[in-house]
């Protein structure tokens, strides 16, 4: 990624700003009275009480918050973060003899866009629950399935160790994550949990070079998450930045030791019928220093139909999202990856029922998705 290329360059309006706008307002929660609350069955409700309403005002406000005390071990992130950086400092050639492909989404890539342009990183995915079941097209009448397998590379030798050992304990910490969600919502706290048998939850190793124009381009550009909840870890140089919702400024969020980024996503907008929203983000570069960070996708099962949650709706608040298949959504999506289309991406605002806009091509797949 040594020469700089002209399909790197956002439009004016979404390149990063020069003066960074860092991020105090995001809350930082902790998890200790919740994670300890298996082995101290005596632990203050009142203390439960008040975790939960922290969770309820970080999800409303801002869509995004930090968690510490969280219960996942430090050796094993670090383990993950040491054999990463070994992966991603290998030759090119070496690392894309594990290329993701059309054929398979797992594995290593460099040439990823997000909103039609070039992202300024390389990636390494796999999934969680291997072979990861998935819609082999988003035709409705189409009900085959494929069978993804990760692709783990032969160096360095500990990757692959690393990543389970790491994705085992950040599984745990995401569960107790959603039941905290699901009380914040008012609703039972194993509520979403049947979505997730069979989930489809997949982990990035992400690195981003140091790069030769900051100001023009991006490591990610602006997106918002299409699953049900992620769980960031980043090291301490730091680039993710979110769009505060109440004046729409990027807010740089400062890297906190040992803690974990946790962002909703766009099912849980669409389960709570909008009483959490699913914000965009992005990711600045540098022009020193590379970057590496480790999102966690919590994903449902391929057959999930995703719609508002039938207690969260009623007469006065009605459902305000068409149901859709989520593997049919997130095989559509995935193409975008690959290549820069000349149509807008599917996005959950295409549910919406007071949604009155035709976009022809986005349109036609939508058709095919709906319930």
């Amino acid at each position: 990624m040594g020469d700089f290329d002209p399909a790197f360059i956002q439009e004016p309006e979404h390149r990063p700003k020069p003066a960074v706008i860092e991020a105090d307002g995001i809350p930082q929660i902790d998890l200790s009275p919740y994670i300890t609350i298996t082995s101290s069955p005596n632990t203050n409700p009142e203390a439960i009480h008040n975790l939960v309403d922290q969770i309820r005002d970080a999800c409303k406000n801002w869509g995004f918050f930090q968690v510490i005390n969280h219960g996942v071990p430090i050796d094993s992130r670090e383990k993950i973060q040491l054999a990463a950086k070994r992966f991603f400092d290998q030759p090119t050639d070496e690392k894309r003899q594990v290329k993701r492909g059309e054929k398979n989404p797992f594995g290593y890539y460099d040439t990823e866009h997000t909103k039609n342009v070039r992202d300024w990183k390389e990636v390494f995915d796999f999934t969680v629950d291997a072979p990861a079941v998935m819609p082999v097209s988003y035709e409705s009448d189409d009900e085959e399935t494929v069978e993804y397998d990760n692709q783990w590379p032969q160096y360095p030798p500990e990757l692959r160790e690393a990543c389970e050992e790491y994705v085992k304990e950040v599984q745990k910490l995401s569960f107790k994550l959603l039941a905290l969600i699901a009380l914040s919502l008012n609703l039972a706290e194993d509520r979403f949990e049947p979505f997730f048998k069979d989930h489809t939850t997949f982990v990035r190793l992400n690195h981003y070079p140091p790069c030769l124009a900051p100001d023009l381009a991006l490591g990610v550009g602006r997106h918002k998450d299409a699953g049900a909840l992620t769980v960031l870890a980043q090291d301490d140089v730091g680039g993710l930045e979110v769009k505060r919702k109440s004046d729409g400024e990027w807010i740089f969020v400062n890297p906190t030791p040992n803690a974990f980024i946790i962002n909703v996503g766009d099912i849980i907008q669409v389960w709570s019928n909008d009483a959490y929203e699913s914000v965009e983000h992005r990711v600045r570069v540098n022009f020193t220093r590379e970057r590496f960070s480790i999102p966690f996708f919590m994903n449902p099962a391929h057959y999930t139909v995703v719609e508002p949650i039938a207690e969260l709706t009623n007469e006065q608040n009605p459902a305000k999202y068409k149901a859709y298949n989520w593997g049919k959504f997130f095989v559509t999506r995935k193409y975008s990856n690959f290549k820069k289309l000349d149509v807008e991406n599917i996005q959950i605002y295409h549910f919406k029922k007071s949604d009155e806009r035709k976009i022809d091509d986005v349109v036609s797949r939508i058709e095919n998705i709906v319930i």
